[in-house]
């Protein structure tokens, strides 16, 4: 009986039936002849889990293992051939795999049925040198390069919205067309620092973390009790609201509904934050940790950057940079899928290295062979001890 590889179990969470379909939508093989989306895709998955960093290394590793490529319904991979596709192919294809993921997170969290806390932020990936300077340069900042936009789900541990950005587009710019969760909570750092972009929010029935500037003016409208256990950590409990309906620049302010302000203590020398919330409900405590939470979107994009590949690029165009990008998103996304599937105690991580290392293994196969041998050495070892008793 035949019995999948490891890189296949992985693959399921994406039926071919739902890609092929997406590509259709999109074009994504009208020009191509052999070397269609899914065996695109499919190459460039497998080298982000098996820490393939160059063409050739990719060709000679992933055309090691012709008698899988059936099973993958896939074949041989030629360099020349995958550089033309990274160059040439269309990425919205790639990215509406990722969303199509992203949504099945989200219909997790949704059946799970616990409070959904999304983090808001951005991370950079730096591109300079030939190849790059020519798409990159134009737009740098402090930084030269890719931005990627993130929405991250903290229960699940993984993002469920991505897009991308030149490095000198602001994060509100992205965040403003963001589409809102209704009784959702919202976290994200001062680089979404717009009062109009909060009361979109406060519309929506949405809630919000932040944190304000040093220099907002604001009107103390009710002082909260601070609970004794609570009050090592939280300095000040108010309700506010804006005192200044214009800010300048033929701006106007149109958040009108009170907000709290909870100033929280920092170890050491640092000066206390100042965090903005609509949430008038939740404990000032609990608010805190919220904030606190936003560090795991920091570690997601530490995470990334560590242990796919987005730091070493297959190839220098903007449209290859975007494919190995998404790809990586989406290797992301079928691990913790697959860890979820599996039930397994490991940390993705760990689950990684153990997927890289047994790739095209049959661990359903392997098991099975182990099974048997075990029967066998019973088998043998009591007809030893019948023969010792003759």
């Amino acid at each position: 009986m035949f019995r999948i590889s490891r890189f296949h179990d992985v693959l399921k969470a994406l039926p071919r039936g739902v890609f092929d379909r997406l590509v259709a939508e999109h074009g994504a093989d009208k020009h191509s002849k052999r070397f269609g989306s899914w065996d695109h895709l499919v190459a460039m998955v497998y080298a982000q889990l098996a820490g393939v960093s160059s063409l050739r290394a990719l060709e000679t590793s992933f055309n090691s293992h012709p008698h899988q490529h059936y099973h993958l319904g896939t074949g041989p991979i030629r360099r020349s051939t995958l550089a033309d596709a990274n160059e040439r192919r269309n990425t919205e294809v790639f990215a509406q795999v990722a969303h199509y993921l992203m949504a099945g997170v989200c219909r997790q969290l949704r059946r799970d049925g616990k409070e959904l806390l999304y983090l808001l932020d951005s991370t950079t990936i730096t591109l300079k040198g030939p190849g790059f300077d020519e798409w990159t340069l134009s737009n740098r900042t402090r930084s030269q390069g890719l931005k990627v936009h993130v929405l991250y789900a903290e229960q699940a541990a993984a993002p469920v919205h991505c897009s991308f950005s030149a490095a000198n587009v602001n994060d509100i710019d992205e965040g403003r067309t963001l589409g809102i969760e209704p009784q959702a909570t919202y976290v994200f750092d001062k680089g979404y620092y717009d009062f109009n972009w909060w009361a979109s929010l406060d519309a929506q029935k949405a809630r919000f973390v932040t944190r304000f500037k040093s220099n907002v003016r604001l009107k103390v409208l009710a002082q909260r009790e601070v609970p004794q256990q609570d009050r090592e950590t939280i300095l000040r409990d108010e309700e506010v609201n804006f005192s200044n309906r214009n800010p300048g620049g033929r701006r106007r302010n149109h958040y009108t509904q009170p907000l709290r302000r909870i100033l929280v203590n920092r170890p050491g020398d640092e000066p206390p934050l100042s965090l903005a919330t609509n949430d008038l409900s939740s404990p000032a405590a609990e608010i805190a940790e919220r904030y606190r939470d936003r560090w795991r979107i920091e570690l997601f994009f530490k995470w990334i950057k560590q242990h796919l590949k987005v730091r070493r690029f297959l190839g220098r165009s903007e449209n290859a940079v975007r494919i190995q990008i998404l790809c990586a998103l989406i290797s992301y996304l079928l691990l913790n899928l697959y860890q979820r599937r599996t039930g397994t105690r490991q940390s993705l991580w760990m689950l990684m290295v153990e997927v890289q290392a047994t790739l095209f293994q049959r661990p359903g196969l392997e098991a099975e062979r182990y099974r048997r041998r075990q029967e066998r050495i019973r088998e043998i070892n009591l007809r030893q001890g019948q023969l010792l008793i003759a």
